[in-house]
């Protein structure tokens, strides 16, 4: 007999929901959307009743303590994701929690430890792993169609100024600019597609008027593991653009709008300057096949590609850059 969804309920409900997961949720298999809370009750109830969500909670606690809630997923503001983890492990409930994962590696590492203790399932919802391109570039470099991996690039622009995420700039609410952001997608998307870590970081980043006391524009250079060495470029004052790009020994991957989900991406393959193999994929199902397979996970089948554990390596690589930018000393893990 095949086995009821795992029941997910969202934890700081806005746009995001409405427009990457709400659409995921209604096509996964072994994943529904069961309840949510967000701090504006009004907004919530018209929410609840727009997108037919069953269980509309009128308090945090209300939502983790809930008997129809199997797993929290946790989508508020930064510097909430801590505090919003353990009431939901206190609660006994698996916890799927947005990048970045915490405000410093310090929180990353307790959030860890507290899911350890509980012994309850936790990942991070670093969704590009579940995308076809990302697992189209680590395939060719794992065939060795590029030789060995010597550099790597990825960037990741978009006009926060345009965007309904106000917080996003306010240093008390943000962990970053986009360094934590969206730099912190570029930081897993390379450790994913090479299989490598981050040893050590260097920044280089401004701020503007609009941007406050974070980043507005910011260039990392990466030494990973592997004797690869990377860059990641972010801004958030750019019209919208991904790229993930690989040169190895012999060959370069080249993926314009590696990270996208919302058109299709055309994938090369170059050696000696020539073009040998073009194919193009399409993203669109990378969230519900993040929401299926953390709903496997957390029963015991299968693997989750971002575990929580994996998360802190993250949230130490995005230490180092901001240690790096004030400082202006290169800086290890």
């Amino acid at each position: 007999m095949a086995q009821a969804p795992v029941r997910f309920a969202i934890l700081g409900f806005g746009r995001h929901a409405v427009r990457r997961l709400i659409p995921s949720f209604t096509k996964c298999g072994h994943a529904v959307l069961n309840g949510m809370w967000r701090r504006d009750q009004a907004a919530a109830a018209a929410d609840c009743a727009e997108h037919r969500i069953p269980h509309c909670f009128s308090t945090r606690e209300e939502l983790c303590a809930s008997p129809e809630v199997d797993v929290v997923f946790i989508t508020s503001p930064d510097a909430m994701h801590k505090d919003d983890m353990l009431l939901a492990l206190a609660h006994g409930k698996a916890v799927l929690c947005e990048k970045p994962l915490s405000m410093n590696s310090a929180e990353a590492r307790e959030m860890a430890a507290a899911a350890r203790a509980a012994g309850l399932f936790f990942g991070v919802a670093q969704n590009f792993r579940y995308n076809h391109t990302l697992d189209w570039m680590k395939e060719q470099i794992a065939a060795g169609r590029i030789g060995r991996p010597q550099l790597a690039h990825a960037q990741y622009v978009y006009p926060a100024t345009k965007a309904p995420r106000k917080w996003i700039m306010d240093p008390t609410v943000a962990c970053g600019g986009p360094i934590a952001d969206v730099g912190v997608h570029c930081i897993d998307a390379l450790r994913y597609v090479l299989g490598e870590d981050v040893k050590t970081v260097s920044t280089l980043a401004y701020t503007d008027q609009a941007s406050s006391a974070v980043e507005a524009v910011a260039s990392l250079q990466l030494e990973m593991t592997g004797s690869v060495l990377a860059s990641v470029t972010v801004s958030a004052r750019a019209l919208y653009r991904t790229l993930v790009e690989i040169t190895g020994s012999e060959g370069v991957l080249i993926a314009e709008n590696g990270l996208s989900v919302d058109r299709p991406v055309q994938l090369v393959l170059r050696r000696n300057g020539e073009r040998v193999e073009t194919t193009t994929l399409e993203n669109g199902d990378g969230y519900t096949r993040m929401l299926d397979s953390f709903a496997l996970a957390s029963r015991g089948l299968g693997t989750f590609l971002a575990s929580g554990e994996d998360g802190v390596h993250n949230m130490q690589v995005l230490d180092a850059a901001f240690r790096s930018w004030k400082t202006g000393r290169r800086e290890p893990l």
